[in-house]
């Protein structure tokens, strides 16, 4: 039986395309540094384009795709060398052996793996790369007010996350990976914001929209 595409955050659409913090430049140039060729990157569960704007600039053409309609709609469709699609991440559309590397930023948890895995599998090049990745929990600077956000997120909101949501707190290293491992850098995601746009972060989480409907 398939798993069915739940969209978590269709809803919360315009809070994810502007709230969202940006991925390090130095994890899109060293991904184009391990691949043999950069003709074509497949950006799956692409979003808002956010990964998918920052490997067109290492790549001839990247396809970013995303099963939510809303989301695609908020994307950046100006960029240059992205094709936007919605499609789910099990059935690409993509011919076999025809990509470099596909990507998935902040949204492997959400998929059928073996599906997804299967289907990468399908479309990557001999050699080809599938790099997947997510952030943790949020930390903010200064004791008092990070607590607060803890609390927020584990006791408040903490009974509307999905289940796949453990997947990230534990970073992936709960799925099994049917490929050979590269050692990536050590990165470091940070961001100074005002609390307008911090508040509007948390709005765009999907424990945050259900405990909202609720």
């Amino acid at each position: 039986m398939h798993k069915p595409f739940a969209d978590h955050f269709g809803g919360a659409a315009t809070h994810y395309s502007g709230s969202r913090p940006s991925y390090p430049p130095e994890l899109f140039a060293w991904l184009a540094g391990e691949c043999r060729d950069r003709g074509l990157a497949w950006d799956r569960g692409a979003g808002n384009g956010q990964a998918s704007v920052a490997l067109a600039a290492h790549f001839d053409r990247v396809v970013a795709s995303d099963a939510s309609a809303a989301q695609i709609a908020q994307a950046a469709t100006a960029s240059h060398g992205v094709e936007y699609r919605v499609a789910l991440a099990e059935e690409s559309g993509l011919p076999d052996t025809c990509a470099d590397i596909v990507t998935v930023a902040q949204a492997l948890h959400w998929f059928d793996i073996p599906r997804f895995f299967a289907e990468a599998a399908r479309v990557l090049k001999t050699g080809g790369i599938l790099a997947a990745w997510s952030y943790g929990k949020l930390r903010i600077e200064g004791a008092e007010i990070d607590a607060a956000a803890q609390a927020f997120y584990e006791n408040d909101i903490g009974p509307y996350w999905p289940p796949e949501r453990r997947h990230v707190e534990d970073g992936y290293r709960s799925i099994a990976f049917p490929f050979p491992r590269l050692a990536p850098p050590t990165l470091t995601m940070e961001a100074a914001w005002a609390l307008p746009h911090l508040l509007t972060y948390i709005r765009s989480w999907s424990a945050t929209a259900a405990f909202i409907k609720a």
